[in-house]
């Protein structure tokens, strides 16, 4: 294993690999109960989620330790699984079969992608404050999110929205876990979102034993059981291609592939670059080596997670608490995939996990994932502006594509008509240029659903 991994010549052990793999599984295993929380809202089935988000994620983070030799764990991302639900199939009212085909074609166009020279092309392309503006406006979508399922914001037919009832036990086990998450980030515990899962879920079980009628009407139960391997097959191998067929839908579908795949490079990228320099992985170019394999295991993952039934998955940030932790080479990863395939076989405690208890997770990562608002440059107006709508949008419309789609027609728009009346002409990629062309067509020929 040593020799495989190459472990010395990382200035590491395997003691330190192994606990580093722990490490960064229990900083992102929340997902296991996040993800069949937010996709079961489209009616796929949560037991099937649970099995199916544990093997992708699993598989996937194995063959990055296996393949790339990097410390990177990979599963489903959030924001990405958002879009897919409350955007694709109950916004647009898509079918989630349509929505998974979606994912499976970003997949293989990202996979091109990492094989080409293109990616470079394509990254570059992109205005970082446009970057920044959309992580920074999944967070806020995310965190909305996380505020409904705990009955925190509510509908009001005269407001849209409005406050719920914050003494109502959803609201109050919500709050709680997010204190618990916040009191042990500041102490450093690693795994902090999932212990602060664990006690929510807990209190609201407790809840359900004490009232269980009142806590049915907060959709509260207890489990059925412990030890349970769910089939993934209600969901795997269900893609529905008829769009690409369908002149009418086909602008739709499109448009919901590139903002996947636009979500899913750049977060991509960013965690890499990001997480790497934290380790000091980075060589003197700034470029870190291996990037190209991880890339490609990402696109390839994001494929056949599609085909098994999940959302686009992606390379995890929070790998970098492993990498904190001393983990410098695949053997981390290896480690934390395996612990992702032992956790298939708890299903039911993973299905019995209420709203409730996910909001704190979702409302924290909403937190991580906005600052970087903090690099938008504000004060170019010409960035500031079409950043803006984008972050703006993205709650406020309950669509990340949405406010995506904006955020790229008034970035190309603005730009290319300040340039005709100033005389510093600024650069304008072509590629942005026929994202926004793009985007103008589907909004006329669509309209925004």
């Amino acid at each position: 294993m040593e020799k495989f991994f190459k472990v010395n010549e990382h200035n590491s052990d395997m003691k330190k690999e192994v606990l580093a793999g722990i490490t960064t599984f229990l900083t992102m295993a929340y997902i296991i109960a996040v993800n069949p929380s937010i996709l079961s809202a489209t009616g796929m089935d949560a037991g099937a989620l649970v099995t199916a988000t544990c093997l992708v994620a699993g598989l996937s983070t194995i063959f990055m330790g296996v393949y790339a030799n990097l410390p990177f764990a990979l599963a489903s991302g959030m924001g990405l699984n958002a879009f897919f639900a409350y955007t694709v199939v109950l916004g647009m009212g898509e079918p989630w079969q349509v929505a998974l085909a979606a994912v499976f074609v970003e997949g293989i166009i990202f996979i091109i992608l990492s094989l080409t020279n293109v990616r470079e092309a394509v990254v570059n392309s992109i205005p970082m404050n446009l970057k920044y503006a959309v992580t920074a406006g999944i967070g806020l979508f995310i965190a909305f999110l996380g505020f409904i399922g705990a009955g925190v914001v509510v509908n009001n037919d005269a407001t849209l929205v409005g406050m719920g009832n914050l003494t109502a036990p959803t609201a109050i086990i919500t709050f709680i876990g997010v204190i618990i998450i916040t009191i042990l980030y500041k102490k450093n515990v690693k795994g902090a979102i999932l212990w602060g899962i664990v006690v929510s879920s807990l209190l609201a079980w407790g809840y359900a034993l004490i009232a269980p009628e009142a806590a049915a009407y907060y959709n509260i139960s207890l489990p059925t059981g412990i030890f349970k391997f769910e089939s993934m097959a209600p969901i795997a191998g269900k893609l529905d291609f008829s769009y690409l067929t369908d002149s009418t839908k086909v602008w739709s579908f499109i448009t919901v592939v590139f903002t996947f795949l636009f979500v899913d490079f750049f977060d991509t990228v960013g965690t890499l670059v990001g997480v790497a320099s934290k380790a000091n992985m980075l060589d003197k170019d700034g470029k870190l080596p291996g990037a190209g394999k991880a890339l490609l295991v990402d696109a390839i993952a994001t494929t056949a997670g599609a085909v098994a039934g999940v959302s686009t998955v992606t390379t995890y940030v929070e790998s970098s608490a492993g990498v904190a932790q001393g983990g410098r080479t695949g053997l981390t990863a290896v480690t934390a995939g395996i612990l992702f395939l032992v956790a298939m076989f708890f299903s039911p405690l993973f299905v019995a996990i209420p709203a409730c208890a996910t909001a704190p997770a979702l409302i924290v990562v909403g937190f991580f994932m906005i600052e970087n608002i903090a690099k938008v440059d504000f004060t170019d107006f010409t960035e500031g502006i079409p950043a803006f709508l984008t972050i703006a949008l993205m709650p406020l419309t309950y669509s990340i594509g949405d406010g995506l789609t904006i955020g790229v027609i008034a970035y190309v728009v603005i730009n290319l008509l300040v340039n005709l009346v100033s005389k510093e002409k600024k650069k304008i990629s072509p590629v942005m240029v026929i994202l926004g062309i793009v985007f103008i067509v589907k909004l006329v020929m669509t309209g925004i659903k």
